[in-house]
């Protein structure tokens, strides 16, 4: 199967999800997000690694980096490689003495590993075409940062025709919604599979 390298993006608020937060992963060669929804907690041990706050004692996934580096075992990459039920699966590939080992793990917690060990992240081309969010040109500024157009009045998708769908899709996106686009996007697969 094809892998595609993501990157870490950034972790948002969940709009629809109370207490959740959207991890957002990118592709290192391409326009499409992979957002992922992941609890407070899971959000709070990436947090901590990508702003590099030190706690005074180490969490889990600190111990695990730890203890890995005293056993000498390498997290040699991350692989997010399955979405059962909307819910992402992944393994971790380690090595150690040359032997090397495929252990199941929550997305989330990989990721949090990713970013200590600063190993690749990948996933297969069927997840990201099935659950990734493509960005348009334009979507972006020069800063790398969304642009903050206005949010247009929300219609129920099931209202909406296929145009205004793909409309509210690029307007989810804009405003870094990506768990309204997720849906959006479903909405408009759905019907283009229909047509």
């Amino acid at each position: 199967m094809e892998k595609v390298e993501l990157r870490f993006l950034r972790i948002t608020y969940s709009h629809t999800h109370a207490g959740a937060y959207a991890l957002i992963l990118t592709e290192t060669e391409g326009d499409r997000r992979l957002p992922i929804i992941i609890g407070g907690v899971e959000a709070q041990a990436i947090a901590i690694q990508v702003e590099n706050i030190k706690p005074a004692r180490p969490l889990t996934h600190d111990l695990f980096k730890h203890l890995a580096d005293t056993l000498d075992i390498q997290l040699k990459e991350v692989i997010i490689n399955d979405l059962v039920e909307g819910i992402f699966h992944a393994k971790l590939v380690l090595e150690q003495a040359g032997r090397e080992v495929e252990i199941d793990a929550r997305s989330s917690d990989a990721i949090a590993l990713a970013l200590r060990f600063e190993c690749p992240i990948f996933t297969y081309e069927f997840i990201l075409g099935a659950a990734g969010l493509k960005v348009e040109e334009g979507e972006e500024n020069e800063g790398g940062e969304e642009s903050s157009t206005p949010r247009l009045e929300k219609k129920p998708s099931s209202a909406a025709s296929l145009d205004e769908l793909r409309v509210m899709l690029e307007e989810a996106l804009d405003n870094e919604d990506y768990e309204r686009a997720s849906k959006l996007r479903d909405e408009i697969k759905r019907r283009e599979g229909t047509n």
